[in-house]
């Protein structure tokens, strides 16, 4: 059976490509798959997805699937309340503040926070993400602390592409009716983008590049 292998940040570019086609034996799991590639992935603590959702080393493979081998990623009610408004995006245009805020505008809300991620010390930051992937986490991140926090509205954008000093990467913003809820809540969304996102950020300087360290993105 034949099994699709996305790659993303050193793993692309150990390979060379951003895709592998796997022929595996009927009955084969994600360790079958990561023997298959062999070298590739050594030293790196890997996170495994199939079709978008975290897998173990033992989860069964199945014909068709995409499997995607994730490396370490850059960088936490009433009745009748009306249900939250709330936005998830990675894109590669540039971040807007105003179009983020408009999102979050509530007659209830008496606090608006929006919190920004920018390229700091560097010439410019590059950025990778298993964007499918990346996009759906971001919006279930948003909806866990729009629900848990009392949130009025929540919105989160990532940017990838090129990111130039002093722009921002990532933008947050939410809006609650006290200021403890939104602080918290906005806290909350971009620390878990941070753990859970599948996204990567490359260094550039004059003087070279590098793939900044991370962790494995938990789930």
């Amino acid at each position: 059976m034949q099994v699709r292998v996305r790659l993303f940040a050193q793993l692309r570019e150990r390979a060379g490509t951003s895709e592998l086609e796997l022929e595996l034996p009927p009955g084969a799991c994600v360790s079958d798959a990561l023997a298959a590639v062999g070298e590739l992935a050594g030293g790196l603590p890997l996170v495994m997805a199939i079709n978008r959702e975290y897998a173990e080393p033992n989860d069964p493979l199945a014909a068709e699937d995409e499997l995607a081998l994730i490396p370490p990623v850059s960088g936490g009610a009433v009745d009748d309340v009306q249900a939250p408004a709330l936005h998830a995006r990675v894109t590669g245009e540039p971040l807007s503040d105003d179009a983020l805020l408009a999102r979050v505008r509530d007659p209830r809300a008496g606090a608006v926070v929006v919190f920004h991620g920018v390229t700091r010390e560097v010439e410019r930051l590059e950025y990778e993400a298993y964007a499918e992937m990346a996009s759906e986490r971001i919006a279930a991140i948003v909806a866990a602390a729009a629900e848990r926090h009392g949130l009025c509205a929540a919105a989160a954008e990532h940017r990838v592409g090129v990111v130039a000093l002093g722009e921002p990467s990532v933008t947050v913003a939410v809006s609650a009716p006290h200021r403890e809820q939104a602080f918290a809540g906005a806290r909350e969304i971009i620390d878990a983008i941070k753990a859970q996102a599948p996204i990567w950020k490359k260094q550039v300087n004059d003087g070279g590049s590098g793939w900044v360290p991370g962790h494995p993105p938990r789930s």
